[in-house]
């Protein structure tokens, strides 16, 4: 058995736990703490601010999934930086820094890929295609919106997995109809490149409210994020509604493109907080239409089941299973 401090490093939080790996590599995690990273001046002081809730010491090992690029296993980055927080992290001087051992780095999407990989049938609900389990050998590829818009995907054989991290949320974002070209035009007025992350995150359904808001020539007050999706998804603004059910309709697009990128053939699982806590109203949206819609390839989309997954903390979990499979 082995404990591992195990990060999860996000744009708005750094979520801790301790992990346990036992011999047969199964994981068990301890309660998790969420920290604001706005909080804290660097990763370095949120650990100190961890080490003091645990009592003062924690375990010589540690395994961060962060959100951004961190380079491969053996030869990370020399400087990591956060695709949306300002933390930075020289892995060099990582085991002084923290006092510990030995390390694992991966991108936060690869860490969830790790846990669909690891996850057993019951941790995934049904959303579209095929009501059937993951493939056990092929491509499953990994979205999350959420500050930013995450992507991995992941490859299965017999006894295997590899997982492969990309920052496929920043591919461009492609319009479908009127309504998302008008979406496009607004973004265009700030944006140079406009990416699939503009579109497909949390923070961008105050950009496709204002959008349609404009198109029926109305005023509306500015609101922020938080607000738009609780008016949206209660029902109570019937404006920050349609703006819902719009951004489900280009997770979908996204999540499809993605998926024939990757050859996200065995399935294509959507994670994150946010894909979770809309989850009833991604069931009830174009989401599925929108994801099988690719012309000659509508026949295969059809055949590809996705899920959500509703692990409790599955960049926790990940991150441990990235140290197990690094360091067994």
């Amino acid at each position: 058995m082995q404990d591992v401090v195990v990060v999860d490093i996000g744009g708005t939080h750094a979520r801790f736990a301790i992990a346990s790996i036992a011999a047969d590599g199964a994981i068990a995690l301890d309660e998790p703490e969420t920290l604001h990273t706005a909080d804290h001046a660097s990763f370095q002081t949120a650990w100190q601010a961890f080490r003091e809730r645990k009592g003062g010491t924690l375990p010589k090992a540690v395994s961060m999934a962060i959100a951004g690029p961190v380079g491969s296993p053996g030869k990370p980055n020399p400087v990591i930086r956060f695709t949306n927080n300002p933390w930075i992290i020289r892995p060099a001087l990582i085991n002084e820094k923290l006092g510990v051992e030995r390390f694992t780095l991966v991108n936060d999407f690869a860490a969830v890929a790790h846990a669909v990989a690891r996850a057993d049938d019951s941790q995934f609900l049904h959303l579209a295609g095929p009501d059937q389990p993951l493939g056990r050998e092929g491509t499953i590829s990994v979205i999350g919106p959420g500050t930013g818009l995450g992507v991995a995907h992941l490859y299965r054989s017999p006894g295997h997995y590899r997982v492969q991290a990309t920052e496929g949320g920043h591919i461009d974002f492609a319009p479908l109809d009127s309504i998302e070209d008008a979406i496009l035009a607004r973004l265009r007025q700030r944006h140079i490149r406009v990416s699939a992350e503009r579109v497909v995150a949390g923070p961008a359904i105050v950009d496709i409210y204002q959008a349609l808001a404009a198109l029926e020539h109305r005023t509306v007050p500015e609101q922020d994020a938080i607000t738009i999706w609780n008016l949206g998804t209660s029902g109570e603004d019937p404006l920050a509604a349609a703006a819902v059910d719009r951004f489900c309709l280009s997770l979908g697009s996204v999540a499809g493109d993605l998926a024939l990128a990757q050859g996200g053939f065995a399935g294509v699982v959507i994670a994150g907080g946010l894909g979770y806590r809309i989850r009833e109203t991604l069931l009830a949206s174009g989401f599925g239409s929108r994801f099988k819609a690719k012309g000659r390839f509508e026949s295969l989309m059809a055949g590809i089941p996705v899920k959500l997954i509703v692990h409790p903390q599955p960049g926790l979990f990940g991150a441990a299973a990235a140290f197990a499979s690094e360091h067994s």
